[in-house]
């Protein structure tokens, strides 16, 4: 009889803590500020025509940059964003899209930016995937 109520007790203790872990990870889910987001260019594009307050940060080299950038974009290479990111983007609420060539440094910078405090940041990925036109300077 010990070990039925045992075996009873071990498996309702398994089940909540089971159910805790879901509620806890929904919880998390529904609250995206600190993580990194993934946007695609058409949704980027959407709502960057929508909202004017959204930045576009641009974390290529200001060389890639003036060869090409996606227009209204702010420039922050990756290098510099651990000393220039609360003058150049000093709003940690502001919701911001990073992108760069290819994807690997906006990855790398959107991370950056959340370690930081930033808390709306979206990775665009890299300009090679944006359809839509460019501007050069």
């Amino acid at each position: 009889m010990k070990k039925i109520i045992f075996v009873l007790l071990i498996i309702i203790s398994l089940l909540m803590i089971s159910c805790s872990t879901a509620n806890n990870k929904n919880a998390e889910d529904s609250d995206d500020a600190g993580k990194v987001l993934m946007i695609t260019p058409e949704k980027a594009k959407e709502n960057l025509e929508e909202n004017e307050a959204i930045v576009l940060l641009d974390v290529r080299s200001v060389t890639e940059y003036e060869a090409e950038h996606i227009k209204g974009a702010v420039l922050l290479p990756l290098d510099e964003i651990a000393e220039k990111a609360n003058e150049v983007v000093p709003d940690q609420k502001q919701v911001y899209y990073v992108y760069c060539r290819s994807g690997n440094r906006s990855a790398t910078a959107a991370q950056l930016l959340v370690d930081m405090g930033y808390e709306k940041i979206y990775d665009l990925g890299g300009i090679i995937d944006w359809p839509y036109d460019t501007v050069k300077e």
